[in-house]
This record gives C-alpha cells, sequence and structure tokens, in this order.
C-alpha cells in the first residue's frame, strides 16, 4: 500500500475520475454562470452582452437589499440554533440518555432523511389557522390562550420563525450525530481524570470538551453557514416567499429572475452573490480554528 501511495502516477489515477467529474459538475457550471452573469435576457431569445452592468443593478436593487437582509437574518438564527442545540444533543447522548440512547439518536435523526416539501406540508398544517385551525393554533385555542391564535405564515416576522422551526427540526439531528461522533472519540480517561480532579460539568465542557470538538464544531458551522445561505426548498415549500415577498431568500430571488421570469443573465449575477458570501463567510469560519486564535 506504502508503494502505491509512493506512486505518483497511482495517485493520479485514482484522484482523476473525481476531478474530472468535479470539473464537469461544479467548476464548468461555476464558469458558465460567471460568463452568464455579464449578460442580459435568455440565450438565444434577447440575449445581449451588458458587461458590469448587471452587477451595477445588483447593488441598487431594493428586491436585492431585501433577499441579501431576509437570508442574513435566517442564517443568523438557524445557525446557532442548529449547531448549539446540536451540541447539547450530542451532550445528552454521550452523559446523560444511557437506556435506549440508539433509539433516541434515530428517532432524532429520522427527519433529515424526509423530503423538504413533505415537511413544508406539515409545518403548513402545523402553522394553519383557516380553514381550520393546525396543531399549534389548536392546542393555543384548548389552554386558553386564544388571544396568541393568529395566522403564524402570514406576517413577516412570524413566517421567518416558522421557517427557522422547520428547518431546525428537520436538521438538529444531523448536526448531533456528527458531534456525537466526535464526543465518542475523545477517551474516557481523560474524562474521569479531570473529574477526579474536581472538574464540574460547566469546567470539564470549557476546559476538556470544547476544545477537543472545537474542529468539529467549527466544521458544522461552515456546513450551517453553506447550506442556510442558499436556502430555498423549504421556503417554496412552506411560505412560497410569502406574505408578499417578506421571506424571499436570495436563492430564491435568483429562482424566480432566472426561470421564472426568464432573465438568465440577471439571474446568473445573483447567484455570483451567493457564491461569493458562501466562500467568504466559510473562509471567516476557518479562520477561528487557526492555531493562532
Amino acid at each position: 500500500m506504502k508503494s502505491v501511495l509512493r506512486n505518483k502516477k497511482a495517485i493520479a489515477l485514482f484522484v482523476l475520475p473525481s476531478f474530472i467529474l468535479y470539473t464537469i459538475f461544479v467548476i464548468v457550471p461555476i464558469g458558465c454562470t460567471c460568463i452568464y452573469a455579464l449578460y442580459s435576457g435568455t440565450p438565444g431569445l434577447n440575449w445581449k452582452f451588458v458587461g458590469l452592468a448587471n452587477c451595477r443593478k445588483l447593488l441598487m436593487d431594493p428586491k436585492v437589499k431585501m433577499a441579501f437582509i431576509f437570508t442574513m437574518k435566517y442564517v443568523g438564527m438557524i445557525l446557532f440554533g442548529q449547531v448549539g442545540l446540536g451540541l447539547l444533543l450530542a451532550l445528552m447522548f454521550r452523559f446523560w440518555i444511557k437506556r435506549f440512547n440508539n433509539l433516541v439518536r434515530t428517532i432524532t435523526f429520522f427527519p433529515i432523511v424526509l423530503p423538504l416539501i413533505a415537511v413544508g406540508q406539515l409545518f403548513r398544517k402545523i402553522f394553519e389557522i383557516q380553514p381550520n385551525y393546525g396543531l399549534f393554533n389548536s392546542i393555543l385555542a384548548n389552554i386558553g390562550l386564544t388571544e396568541y391564535v393568529e395566522a403564524w405564515l402570514g406576517r413577516p416576522q412570524t413566517a421567518l420563525i416558522c421557517l427557522v422551526v422547520m428547518g431546525l427540526w428537520n436538521s438538529i439531528g444531523f448536526y448531533a450525530v456528527i458531534i456525537y461522533g466526535g464526543l465518542l472519540d475523545i477517551s474516557n480517561d481523560i474524562i474521569e481524570a479531570a473529574q477526579i480532579d474536581g472538574a464540574r460539568p460547566i469546567q470539564l465542557f470549557k476546559s476538556i470538551l470544547f476544545p477537543l470538538l472545537r474542529p468539529i464544531i467549527i466544521t458544522c458551522v461552515v456546513f450551517s453557514f453553506t447550506g442556510s445561505i442558499k436556502v430555498f426548498e423549504s421556503i417554496v415549500a412552506l411560505t412560497k416567499g410569502g406574505p408578499g415577498e417578506a421571506t424571499v431568500s436570495l436563492a430564491k430571488l435568483m429562482y424566480d429572475t432566472a426561470f421564472e421570469a426568464g432573465n438568465y443573465g440577471y439571474g446568473s449575477a445573483i447567484s455570483m452573490v451567493i457564491f461569493v458570501v458562501c466562500i467568504l463567510g466559510a473562509y471567516v469560519i476557518r479562520r477561528f480554528d487557526s492555531k493562532e486564535v
């Protein structure tokens, strides 16, 4: 095996198929998108070169500004929820839930395998107010809190919260399982030695567990950020961008511009904003994983 790994031709042979697929399905589409962003209209129909006009239009477009602000709000709320609650669940799996541990982890992970469209329809029924109360409004009405019954998907602020709740329910198990795997790699001898020395749970987490879990937590933050910045399916399934355009994300705006309005050039320019934000955000997050920080 060592002789194979020393052979550069053998390494190239193993890497080449993956590199070819990566080039075809990732690099080439990104390159085409960059080129499309310099044009206006639809390829083959009103397709003309406009240079950086799309970029200038982006800076002045109020729809882009609203979509960017909404996306950042969603990312900020769901990122801390996914990683923070995922970490809390992982700690519960490792230290508190002893009986039926495998069953509880399976149930927690189960929502991630469900189609987002089905999850969206489920949560639409939960927050429904017409023609009948959904589960949430029914609970409020039955416990005497009828003044709080409202169209949760009909107001911008509550619609955002509903999207975050659905996103957390759907994905929190994924992050809990990843962090739980990192906890299992921490030797029991280290934990027992700290407990013998008198470390309380908070001290154990702060001084032992968190430093050892830091690379995994940083990776989870990167996954959460890059995944939530591209939020699209959950919006289509739950709010369809409403009420009005209050829950239109950058990805939803890009889709509407390119595929609904037929302006592939401007839609590609919006997608480049998402790409740049993903790269910059991931870079900033990874900086916290450096030894010097």
